[in-house]
């Protein structure tokens, strides 16, 4: 695979969104929205317009990664529409990256501020007094996920990993509004400045599948919601 080849990232799976364009393995620039839930608004002139900073158009993209949840279920189809409609417009292939790992990358290596910590647990909103999460350990400098992403609410998860031998540290934007659920002697909170995803961790991530041949096909795609999405039944006349 060419070190030049035009990549195209694509964060929205939370709140806050953005996108990045790559060479290779090399982030060119990244764009965050210029506020919260602005994905449908902004995701495709902020793409064109990082595109033609380098003088690239939009049809030379070779490659799409996008974040596929678990997350909003609205930021979600937005960006999996992105990809389907790239790859099928033109030679664009698509990498699916898991939401979850997106904010885990923010904690390289567990790295920096992790002190004592040895796992990291990621929590999403997922409504309904519900959480997406999952929990990593460090392996080497490497995080591995030991908790596949899954539904759980504040206290199943204090009862599974509060007041362990095994400290650990929480991210992600579930924390916003939620943090004082998940307080708990062993368990910790990262600073605010590592909940957020981003679009240059979708590469980061996206890169390594794609070295690996991991592409989707595009009609097939689907975002990675967890549950079914819930909808209202008609009432009779």
């Amino acid at each position: 695979m060419s070190e030049k080849t035009l990549i195209l990232a694509v964060e929205t799976s939370g709140r806050t969104g953005s996108v990045a364009v790559a060479e290779g393995a090399k982030i060119l620039t990244e764009r965050l929205f210029s506020g919260k839930l602005r994905h449908s608004a902004e995701i495709f002139p902020a793409a064109n317009e990082l595109l033609c900073q380098f003088g690239y158009k939009a049809e030379q993209v070779k490659q799409v990664y996008v974040s596929v949840g678990p997350g909003s279920f609205t930021g979600l189809r937005i960006a999996v529409t992105m990809g389907k409609i790239m790859s099928l417009a033109g030679d664009c292939k698509i990498v699916a990256v898991d939401s979850l790992d997106v904010v885990a990358a923010n904690i390289n290596g567990f790295g920096g501020e992790n002190g004592d910590a040895e796992l990291i647990g990621v929590i999403l909103d997922a409504k309904r007094s519900q959480f997406f999460t999952a929990v990593y350990e460090n392996r080497d400098g490497k995080l591995v996920k030991i908790l596949d992403d899954c539904l759980m609410n504040s206290a199943e998860f204090v009862e599974r990993f509060g007041c362990k031998e095994r400290h650990i540290k929480l991210l992600g934007e579930g924390l916003v509004y939620y943090k004082k659920d998940f307080k708990c002697e062993g368990i910790g909170f990262f600073d605010e400045k590592y909940w957020w995803p981003s679009a240059k961790n979708v590469h980061l991530l996206g890169w390594e599948k794609a070295q690996r041949g991991e592409f989707e096909d595009a009609l097939s795609l689907q975002p990675l919601y967890l549950r079914r999405v819930e909808v209202g039944k008609k009432r009779k006349s």
